[in-house]
């Protein structure tokens, strides 16, 4: 599989993720199995009513972190501040409590590092939501050195979440995406990398039923790596992520994006891929990423 067709997947994963979890997110277990059954198609509604193939914040803010490097690969991270705020000034319907609190913050006092802290003030701490880990996926995608990688990552996570934990899990997150980049095997990638994050050996040790599918980081990559481990495909592993309910489109949108990338964008259903109604969007930032990092233009699928 060459380089291109995994990049494609990944954003499209992270999309097609978002849109199918949309018409679940807030609802338990339950209430989707009541109403539901168990989803498979992107059928839009639920809380946010969407238009089918209609995302998010999550993928809203995977693109304004993609085009924040591409504007600027060696020093991005005021560019992507600067598209977050153009999305945020579009005001968009679903934006996660943490990150509106930092963008307000950032609008009134134009320093991203004072709008941060605020943010983790007036909360009382709590800044280890899964706003930076839903966004994370470019970093991994364009940058070649992990170095780089672990850096970059770590500077557009604390853009908005001043938590270490939140920064943590984007660093482990973009560490396994770049190994199936680089063509690594999915489940001894992880049992060698999760060394260095130990908390997160418990998905190892849990049943599906234990699973929290919250807004808590760590709740939530535990969620996506635990439905990326015991499934074997890319589509079973999204559907296993949203139908877990809660925070459902951010946890179908990481899990969405680290498949993608290790099964690639082949695999992606034609039916969610189809639906998708920013995918010229996604495929020109693919084009763009791959273009700029290997000189050659690629076509899509």
């Amino acid at each position: 599989m060459d380089r291109y067709e995994r990049i494609l997947g990944g954003i499209f994963g992270v999309a097609c993720g978002d849109a199918l979890g949309g018409t679940l997110e807030f609802m338990s277990k339950n209430e989707i199995e009541k109403k539901y059954g168990y989803l498979k198609n992107i059928i839009g509604g639920g809380h946010w009513n969407l238009v089918p193939g209609e995302v998010t914040d999550d993928t809203m803010m995977t693109i304004a972190v993609a085009e924040g490097i591409l504007d600027s690969p060696d020093n991005p991270i005021e560019y992507i501040g600067k598209h977050f705020m153009r999305w945020y000034n579009s005001n968009p319907r679903d934006i996660g409590n943490i990150i509106r609190i930092v963008l307000s913050e950032y609008k009134r006092s134009n320093d991203w590092m004072k709008a941060s802290y605020y943010a983790h003030k007036v909360t009382g701490g709590m800044t280890a939501g899964n706003g930076s880990l839903m966004r994370c996926l470019p970093v991994a995608l364009y940058y070649n050195d992990i170095e780089k990688i672990l850096k970059i990552t770590a500077l557009q996570s604390v853009l908005t979440h001043y938590d270490h934990k939140a920064t943590e899990a984007c660093q482990f997150y973009n560490l396994l995406v770049y190994n199936y980049l680089n063509e690594k095997s999915k489940v001894s990638t992880i049992i060698e990398h999760i060394e260095k994050y130990p908390e997160y050996k418990k998905v190892f040790q849990i049943s599906k039923y234990e699973l929290k599918p919250s807004g808590y980081v760590f709740d939530t990559l535990i969620c996506s790596l635990w439905c990326f481990i015991n499934t074997s495909s890319f589509e079973d592993a999204v559907c296993e992520a949203a139908n877990l309910g809660g925070d459902a489109d951010t946890i179908a949108a990481i899990t969405g994006g680290i498949a993608g990338v290790y099964y690639g964008y082949n695999t992606i259903p034609d039916r969610w891929k189809k639906k998708i109604l920013l995918k010229d969007k996604l495929i020109s930032i693919a084009q763009r990423i791959i273009n700029d990092n290997h000189g050659i233009t690629e076509k899509s699928e």
